[in-house]
């Protein structure tokens, strides 16, 4: 009985090690993927620069998948940034009704205008209004590009083609890093991200 015991323990014990390194790899590789999205972003219009610079905070989702035959939606993982430095885990979720046959991939890239439009966001009290509307990133596309609602937004589709996609009605949950570097995206030693390109 207590061998029996002492091997339920050790697997248990494997599966939560095994599953902590698979959201260690996970965590790891969406950095990665996010730090390759700014730098699509850049590719395609180096004035955005400015923006990553200016801002007090960009969400950045390396890939939407949206698409529904009648009911559609969209969904994808993101990453925060604050000052160059990743501070949270972010997911997106949309739901639309109407024709939409076929599917789209893009990056979405989030601009805040002001600490308090950023402090909604990782409230949880943001969401985005049909007003808003994604511009596809070009070359001094974003010299043009006005905030609406404390937001700029621009699309990238995945393989180098131009997107503009319908965001209205996207919502987001945030989760934050926790002190000392243990959260969910932490990606670099004592919680800190790294530099953004």
């Amino acid at each position: 009985m207590k061998q029996k015991n002492y091997n339920r323990s050790l697997a248990v014990f494997g599966m939560i090690a095994a599953l902590s390194a698979f959201t260690a790899q996970a965590a790891d590789d969406l950095q990665k993927k996010s730090q390759e999205t700014v730098a699509a972003f850049l590719k395609a219009d180096s004035t955005m620069k400015t923006l990553i610079d200016q801002s007090p905070g960009y969400a950045v989702f390396p890939h939407v998948g949206k698409g529904g035959l009648i009911v559609g939606g969209a969904h994808g993982d993101g990453q925060l940034f604050e000052k160059g430095n990743v501070t949270g885990k972010a997911k997106m979720t949309q739901a639309s009704i109407g024709a939409q046959a076929g599917g789209q991939t893009f990056a979405e890239i989030i601009f805040f205008e002001t600490p308090a439009a950023l402090d909604d966001f990782k409230g949880g009290k943001f969401e985005m209004s049909a007003e808003v509307s994604a511009v596809a990133a070009a070359e001094g596309a974003s010299k043009a590009a006005k905030y609406k609602r404390g937001v700029a937004v621009f699309t990238l589709a995945e393989k180098g083609l131009m997107v503009s996609a319908s965001i209205g009605g996207q919502k987001f949950k945030f989760e934050p890093i926790a002190a000392g570097g243990t959260g969910p995206s932490q990606g670099t030693e004592k919680g800190k991200g790294t530099e953004t390109p």
